[in-house]
C-alpha cells in the first residue's frame, strides 16, 4: 500500500462519500456530512482536514485544530479514523505525522487529542509518536439537540 496524505483544500461530493464512509467507523453517533458542511469545513482557518488516499481511494482522515489562547497557540487534533481494511499498514500514523508537522509550523506550544482506552492500537501509536498520557479529566457538555 502506498499511503499519501494530504490537506484538503477544495470540498468535492467524492470526498464527502468517502468521509461519510469512514466516520461511522469511528462513531455510530457521526451524522452525514453535507457537501455545505465539507466546505465550512475546509475554508475554517482554524481547521486542517487531511485525508490518506491509497491511490485513488480516501483510507483515513483526521483533522487539526489550531486555535490561539491567552497562554499560547495550542492545537488539539479530532476525528482520526483509518478504514478497516487499512488498519495496521501506517495511515495513522503518517495522518498524525502531517497534523503534527503543520502544528509545528503554526507555532503551537502543545497537540492535544484524546481516545479511547478500548482503542489499544491507537494508543500505542499515540505513545510511539510521543505523545504522553496526560492524568486529567475529560468533561462533556452537550450544548445542542
Amino acid at each position: 500500500m502506498s499511503v499519501v496524505v494530504e490537506a484538503v483544500d477544495v470540498a468535492t461530493p467524492e470526498l464527502v462519500t468517502a468521509l461519510n464512509g469512514l466516520l461511522p467507523q469511528l462513531s455510530s453517533n457521526a451524522q452525514p456530512l453535507s457537501l455545505a458542511d465539507l466546505e465550512t469545513l475546509v475554508h475554517s482557518p482554524s481547521t486542517t482536514l487531511f485525508v490518506a488516499r491509497n491511490e485513488d481511494d480516501v483510507v483515513g482522515t483526521l483533522t487539526l485544530v489550531v486555535f490561539p489562547i491567552p497562554s499560547g497557540e495550542r492545537a488539539w487534533i479530532e476525528d482520526v479514523v483509518v478504514d478497516e481494511g487499512a488498519r495496521g499498514l501506517g495511515v495513522g500514523e503518517a495522518l498524525t505525522r502531517a497534523a503534527l508537522d503543520v502544528a509545528r509550523s503554526n507555532g503551537v506550544r502543545t497537540v492535544d487529542l484524546t481516545s479511547r482506552p478500548s482503542r489499544e492500537a491507537a494508543n500505542a501509536l499515540y505513545l510511539k509518536l510521543g505523545f504522553e498520557r496526560r492524568e486529567t479529566n475529560v468533561y462533556r457538555f452537550l450544548a445542542g439537540d
